[in-house]
Order: C-alpha cells, then structure tokens, then sequence
C-alpha cells in the first residue's frame, strides 16, 4: 500500500505544534472524499447503514483498528448510522496520524 492506509500512526507525546490547514487540506486530498475538516481541529465522516447491528458491526471493526493503532477515534453511534471524529487529544489538533487512522478506517467501506 503506497497511501496514508500503508502507513503505522505514530503515538503523539505533545510538544508539537498541530498542523496547519495547507498542510491538513493536503492529507485531506488523500483520503475519502465523505470526510469533512472542522475548523482545522478534527476530521468527522458519517457511514450509513441499514439498521442498527450493521452500524454497530462497523464502529466494533473500526474501533478494532483504533486499538491496533494506538490512536483512537471518538464515535457516534445511532440506528443506520456510524460517525468518526479524529483528533491527536494530546496537542488538541491534527497530526499525520490522524489521516493515517481515517485512511484506515476508509478500508472498511
């Protein structure tokens, strides 16, 4: 894999500065197009579902690639229906790991 999705995220211990948002629109070119930057702090996408236990199949996957990483994302869970909020929490911004984690998260459909 060539893109972010081939990529490990990498533990955020503070003291960086978050990015700026020519550098988080570049990122946000190479993921998938659903997701939204908010004021240059998160990246937030919505999946739609069928029902309820797809929505939550999806985010129990999705938090299995939280895990995996290191980097967790926050979740919103309803009925046909499953949000990620993506943030490094540690700086209060956006880091490369952030879009590493969305790329991941893309994979899932």
């Amino acid at each position: 894999m060539g893109g972010l999705e081939g990529k490990d995220c990498v533990p955020c211990r503070g003291g960086v500065p978050p990015l700026d948002e020519e550098d988080s629109l570049e990122l946000l070119s190479q993921i998938n197009e659903d997701w939204s930057l908010i004021e240059n702090h998160h990246i937030e996408r919505t999946w739609d579902f069928d029902n309820f236990e797809d929505a939550l199949e999806f985010v129990n996957s999705a938090g299995g690639i939280c895990e995996d990483e290191g980097h967790h994302a926050d979740f919103e869970l309803g009925w046909g229906r499953a949000k990620a909020i993506i943030w490094t929490h540690k700086i209060d911004g956006l880091t490369e790991s952030d879009f590493i984690l969305a790329a991941k998260l893309d994979l899932l459909g």
